[in-house]
């Protein structure tokens, strides 16, 4: 042996302090899979409070000739010289710290370093979860001087924190196995021990996290609800509402616990808006809603065609240029550049901005009409203008306070008569005598009959008629035909959240509103507007006020197979293709359904192969991944896509149209 491998021999299990920068990593540790950036972040935090509470286990370096090199090899503790090194990257500690070791030159290094990940057995996550507590409780730590103190972040703290706080009814069950983490999770929700234990005991069949989270919050309101996103959660905490944080969710939104509080906001908020649009655009009045009322009754008018001012037109050509010029620069290109996307955002909104002048309101209808404020399911306002009471019916500037025009406007008011007195009116007023009721409704029946048979004989006015009917019914709320036609147009909302705020209910909302500035703003004068439509107009006119009567909506209570079954006709003649305006998302179809449902979804839309891979995902990661995987494919639920699409025969032949009703109410009845 020579002098100098003397003079470094240490015997085997001497503990000896070792430079920082003359420890290196042993080609003979066990483990190949490097330590995580987390993982080295929490061993700084925690040497840097409490210093190495283990220490290394070292062999010394030697050259290809047995020479000592004067380095040691980290056998056991690796994490801890790299936690060090990091250290002293950041200036925390000197290269050369000094680090207690014991050398291990009897042991053969793999063994012992494999026997150092071995044999070991983890602490149970319901102890460590209840040691934070302690800190945070006994000790007085904040959930940022425990996170330093163990290298991991404040939110971690808080979250085993919050586990911390669970039932210890609860957390035995936990450690009895009978609750998995998920689940205990989920029941964190809140610290309320009673409530965590009834929510425990009424779960006796479904222990999803997802069904204990619901059940916990059943009364409290998601951060996510369109009142919460209006109002703002702040405003909602300054005015005194709590808020159940779920530390676990993506969002961390959690659930507002004071419902009446935030209605109360909102309709506060609401109605803010209402009288800003009474004080700054002039409106008579302004009512606030949550929800628009469909009921109100009242007539619409509707904004006039006016010129832009030669500053907005030179704007909006300016805004329209640069549009073009840049569609026609990126045509083709996938993904666009942010600051192009940006600027293509800019270029829409003035655009869109400028458009909005084009049409304006009379000065006579704001001051005697007004508008509805309601709440958006986004969360965003929403303003529906022009709406005239009937006690303003009268305030018509350019009309007598009882003109027989105004008082017949669409304000609803089905008993108000129209036209010159009927026959009975007229012998009345000639004679002085009335006629009796008896013999008037007699005589006015032979006159109905008449009317039927002629009218009967004579398509293309019995065609203007039922038009009139229906436009004075779906426009003016009046009905003024004596064609007995009774329309109905029920409301959607009620039967799905937010299908009035789709692109589909605003290009039907722009159609309707199309036709609505085209209308005589008196009912007086819708005949002769019938009339002297064209016939392409006057058959789209007709299919507008339709369509809005159609209802096709499966609900429990009510049972009409055979009209379900002539809508799926209809589609069928049509050649609806609903996936033109409906896409299932995680929202809005395959996180409302079972699991199986989603891998049948999956499974015809692309395949088994992708069925099988989603299979073990739980319910909320496989849901988002079935959105994902099903885009694009055009695959529709078969409820909504109805049966296959064929077209009307040319000869006028039935045939497919009997066969879709067989269809359908085959598959209404298997349903």
């Amino acid at each position: 042996m020579s002098t100098k491998q003397a003079e470094t021999v240490v015997e085997s299990g001497t503990e000896i302090f070792i430079p920082l920068n003359k420890l290196k990593k042993s080609p003979k540790n066990a483990r190949k899979m490097p330590h995580g950036e987390a993982a080295i972040e929490a061993l700084a935090g925690s040497i840097a409070v409490k210093g190495m509470l283990q220490n290394l286990v070292v062999e010394p370096e030697v050259d290809v000739d047995g020479e000592a090199t004067g380095f040691y090899l980290v056998t056991i503790g690796e994490g801890r010289r790299l936690a060090q090194l990091l250290r002293a990257k950041r200036k925390q500690i000197k290269k050369s710290e000094r680090i207690r070791c014991v050398v291990d030159t009897a042991n053969d290094p793999k063994e012992i370093s494999l026997d150092e990940n071995v044999t070991r057995t983890n602490m149970h996550p319901a102890d460590q979860f209840e040691v934070f507590k302690y800190l945070a409780a006994e000790k007085g730590f904040s959930a940022e001087e425990i996170a330093a103190r163990f290298g991991v972040t404040a939110h971690v703290v808080r979250q085993r924190l919050r586990l911390g706080s669970i039932s210890p009814n609860l957390m035995q069950i936990y450690r009895d196995g009978d609750l998995t983490l998920d689940q205990l999770m989920a029941f964190a929700i809140t610290d309320d021990h009673a409530r965590q234990e009834d929510a425990f005991e009424r779960l006796i069949h479904n222990r999803e996290p997802y069904a204990i989270r619901r059940l916990l919050t059943e009364t409290n309101v998601p951060a996510r609800d369109r009142r919460a996103r209006f109002v703002g959660l702040d405003a909602y905490e300054a005015a005194g509402g709590a808020i159940l944080r779920d530390l676990f969710s993506e969002d961390q939104g959690g659930y507002l616990e004071d419902a009446a509080l935030l209605d109360r906001l909102a309709k506060e908020k609401l109605e803010g808006a209402a009288a800003e649009l009474c004080e700054y655009e002039g409106w008579k009045w302004a009512e606030a809603h949550l929800d628009y009322p469909h009921s109100h009754g009242l007539r619409r008018l509707y904004p006039s065609p006016v010129d832009l001012s030669p500053e907005d037109a030179a704007a909006y050509a300016v805004a329209q240029a640069a549009y073009d010029a840049l569609t026609t620069q990126f045509e083709g290109v996938e993904e666009l550049p942010d600051d192009i996307d940006e600027r293509f955002g800019e270029l829409e909104a003035e655009i869109e901005r400028i458009d909005a002048k084009r049409e304006a309101y009379d000065l006579d209808v704001v001051n005697r009409c007004g508008a509805f404020v309601i709440l958006n399911h986004d969360g965003t306002l929403r303003i529906e203008r022009g709406f005239v009471r009937r006690e303003d019916e009268h305030l018509h500037s350019d009309s007598p306070a009882t003109g027989a025009d105004e008082l017949d406007g669409r304000s609803g008011m089905d008993d108000i008569d129209e036209g010159p007195p009927s026959i009975g009116q007229d012998e009345e007023v000639a004679n002085g005598k009335p006629l009796s009721d008896l013999l008037v409704r007699d005589l006015t029946a032979h006159r109905t009959l008449g009317l039927r048979l002629v009218l009967g004989e004579q398509p293309d006015v019995a065609l203007i008629a039922v038009i009139h009917a229906m436009v004075a019914q779906t426009f003016y709320h009046q009905a003024t035909s004596c064609l007995d036609i009774q329309l109905t147009s029920a409301a959607l909302a009620a039967h799905a959240e937010g299908i009035e705020d789709t692109a589909t209910a605003k290009a039907l909302a722009d159609r309707h509103d199309r036709w609505a500035v085209q209308l005589p703003e008196s009912p007086s004068d819708l005949w002769s507007f019938v009339v002297e439509l064209d016939h392409d107009s006057r058959m789209a006119l007709f299919a507008h006020c339709a369509a809005l009567t159609m209802f096709a909506v499966k609900v429990p209570w009510d049972k009409k197979p055979r009209a379900l079954a002539m809508a799926d006709t209809l589609a069928t003649v049509v050649a609806l293709d609903m996936s033109q305006y409906w896409v299932p998302t995680a929202r809005s179809y395959f996180g409302r359904v079972a699991k199986d449902h989603i891998i049948a979804a999956v499974s015809e839309a692309v395949g088994s192969e992708a069925a099988d891979r989603i299979a073990a995902m739980k319910k909320a990661p496989m849901a988002e991944a079935a959105e994902q995987l099903v885009a694009g494919t055009g695959w529709l639920p078969r409820i909504i896509v109805g049966p296959a699409i064929v077209h009307a025969p040319a000869d006028g032949s039935s045939d497919d149209e009997d066969r879709a009703v067989d269809d359908a109410e085959g598959m209404i009845a298997a349903e």
